[in-house]
Formats: C-alpha cells, structure tokens, sequence
C-alpha cells in the first residue's frame, strides 16, 4: 500500500485544488444544514453543475465520446476527496452524473445517449433514483411496482420510496416489474421516467432534522414509451447492479461529510467540558478516523493497480457512518445546554447521521458482505433465488 500520490496523481491533485481554489464558492451547498429542494439551491446547484461542464469537470469517469476526461476509479476518489476540502457537499447530480449516466453509457442505444447525456452533463436536467419501495429496500429484487406493455408504451402502477430529490427531478431511472411468473431477478426491466408525465404524485418526506432531501412517488397509470427502456425487457436487474456499483463510488469519501479539524476546534472552544471520558472518546474517534484514512490510501492504492475493491467499500461504509454518529454526538455533548437548541451545525450532522446507516445499503447488509468477502462465511440460503415472484409470500 502507497500512502504517497504518485507523479501522474500529484499533478491531477494539484490540478483539482487549483481550479477548486477558483471556484468553490459557486453554488455552495450544506448539505446538512439547508434544504435542498428550494429553487434557489436546487439553481445555485445548476450552476455549479454548468460550471464544472464548461471547465472539464463535470464527469471525470465517463468516455470523452459522451463529454467525460475519460479518467478512471483512481481520479475520481482524488476528486471527491479535493472536493470534499474545498466544503463541497454533496451534488444534487449524484443520481444524474455518478449513476444514471454511467448505466445509460454502458447499456443504453445511441439515442438513449444523445438524448439524455448531453443536458444531464450540462446541468439542464437533475435526476433521481426510483428502486426501493416499502417492501423492497434491502432486498431489492422484491420489488412489486408494475409495468405492463401496451403497443409502444408500458403502464406503471406502484410506488417507490425513499428518491432523493425527487419534487425537483426531471428524470428519474425506475425499476419495475415486468414479468411476475419469473424469478424475482429476472423479471424486472430498467426504464428512464419523465416525471413530469401524468399520473405521478411526488411526496416529500419531512425528516426529524426539519429537511425533505427524501419523497415517496406513487405511480397510477404513467406511460412510458418503450423508446425509454433501458436494456432487454426483463434483464433489467444487470442494470440496476451497473446502478448501484457505480452508487458505491458516487457516494463519494468522508472528507465531503466530516472534518475532525472541525471537531478539534469545536473541542479547543469549550475546554471547560473536555472531561477524561469525552477525552478518551475523542482519542478513540481520531483513530477510527485514521483508520478509515489508511483504508481508503488501501483502495486508492487496489485501483492504481487496476484491482477493484472488493469487501473495503463495504466496510468504508459501516466506518463512515459509524465516525458521523459519533462525532456529532461529541459535538452536541461539547455543546452542553446549547445542544437543546433546534438548529446548528452539530444539531443538523446528529440527525442527519443516522440515514447512513441506511442509505445505500444497511448496516447489516455491509456486515453481510464484510462476511462473506472477508471471514469467508456461508452466504445465507436462497431458497426464493428460482421461485416465480408471483408464488413468493408478501407481506
């Protein structure tokens, strides 16, 4: 493991924090503390978005063909990690430009790309993510929304949960199912939803920290043309795993939710509160953090040797949320009465914190993975793996 960028990444690192340097006070986002669906945010991320595009930056990963640098795994963590120094957020085209695009470029036609590439990259068009449902969070496969085709068009009834950003999305990549006498994995097909098409109702979800990032959608006989279908009717689960694998990285590095400089600072202000056991935790926090920082040098270090991380995302992941829950508890406690008040900075993290724990993948299901990759124990049974979806128990 290198812990040390080589000459190629130096010179990429030093690019990114010059240009940062330059322009990182445009369309600033706090992601815990403001709430993104205001037009004026959701504007100020268009034009930051527009930005990053006539500069080069939108989308490192993708093939210059489609407006990408055609930059690899290695590039992008660089990215997110300069990003993240800089007090960059996270983007309201995570969907967009770190999932969709990429699932449209490896299976979409050419018109399916010419299309929807270009504004995406742009900043013209924000997308969400439209998978999980009340009864298919975790096990995706599950999923009950259905599509049935009609000539040139496919009717969608159901509904999915939990869409970041969807009452201000243009687009949204929908999983349904299209064949319900098929296996659970073989029955879905990926298609690309316009939400501004009839029959969609878009919820938001007030959270306990006061912000609506999350809506539920209910779906009651939307048409989408088949020109939108994305892949082989019912192979749509080999998209949706192009979807999520490219999620892992979207979700980006912890530099861009947490500083503990920050928290040190935090800290060296209320020294009348540091007692022995907060010491002790915040030493105890320091080397969680540290720890993760040597993981992430280990990955980096895998996707310079064209390797792909195997069970480290997963166990990246538990870390990450386990350092957020922590930290903002240490901040609230530092705080002491203050902590009561409704709004802060440290008030905002500790109710954001536990979502992730949740988003994009459980905790348990990390722990799953971690398992299974790591300790080399027994994948669960898959009993239901080759029963036709119409036959499995639902609840």
């Amino acid at each position: 493991m290198d812990l040390n960028d080589s000459p190629a990444e130096a010179a990429f690192r030093a690019e990114a924090r010059a240009f940062l340097a330059q322009h990182a006070h445009e369309g600033r986002l706090d992601y815990y503390e403001q709430d993104t669906s205001t037009p004026e945010l959701v504007a100020a991320a268009k034009r930051w978005q527009r930005a990053l595009y006539e500069s080069g930056w939108a989308a490192l990963h993708w093939p210059q063909r489609y407006g990408g640098r055609g930059l690899g795994p290695l590039e992008l963590k660089i990215w997110n990690q300069e990003l993240g120094r800089a007090g960059k957020g996270a983007s309201l085209f995570v969907v967009g430009i770190g999932m969709a695009g990429p699932t449209i470029i490896a299976h979409g036609s050419e018109a399916q790309k010419a299309r929807f590439l270009p504004p995406m990259l742009q900043g013209d068009e924000i997308w969400c993510q439209l998978f999980s449902e009340p009864g298919a969070g975790s096990d995706l496969a599950s999923l009950a929304t259905r599509a049935v085709q009609d000539g040139e068009q496919w009717v969608v009834n159901g509904q999915k949960v939990w869409c970041s950003g969807g009452h201000y999305a243009n687009f949204g990549i929908l999983l349904a199912r299209t064949d319900p006498k098929a296996p659970k994995h073989k029955g879905i097909t990926y298609f690309l939803l316009d939400m501004r098409s009839p029959g969609i109702e878009v919820r938001p979800l007030r959270q306990m920290d006061g912000n609506a990032h999350f809506t539920e959608v209910f779906l009651s006989d939307v048409r989408i043309p088949d020109a939108h279908r994305v892949g082989p009717v019912n192979h749509g689960w080999s998209c949706a795993m192009t979807t999520l694998a490219h999620e892992r990285m979207a979700i980006g590095d912890i530099d861009r939710m947490f500083s503990f400089d920050d928290l040190a600072a935090h800290a060296r202000a209320h020294r009348d509160r540091l007692d022995p056991v907060l010491r002790d935790e915040l030493a105890r926090l320091y080397t969680w953090v540290r720890s993760l920082e040597l993981l992430n040098a280990r990955v980096i270090s895998k996707l310079a040797r064209g390797s792909v991380p195997a069970a480290e995302s997963s166990v990246m992941k538990l870390a990450i949320a386990r350092i957020l829950s922590k930290s903002a508890e240490l901040g609230l406690r530092l705080l002491g009465p203050e902590a009561l008040l409704r709004k802060g900075p440290w008030q905002n993290q500790w109710l954001f914190a536990p979502s992730m724990h949740i988003a994009g993948g459980t905790d348990e299901i990390q722990k799953n993975i971690a398992a299974e990759r790591v300790l080399g124990l027994p994948r669960e049974p898959l009993d239901s793996r080759d029963v036709p979806f119409e036959d499995l128990p639902r609840s």
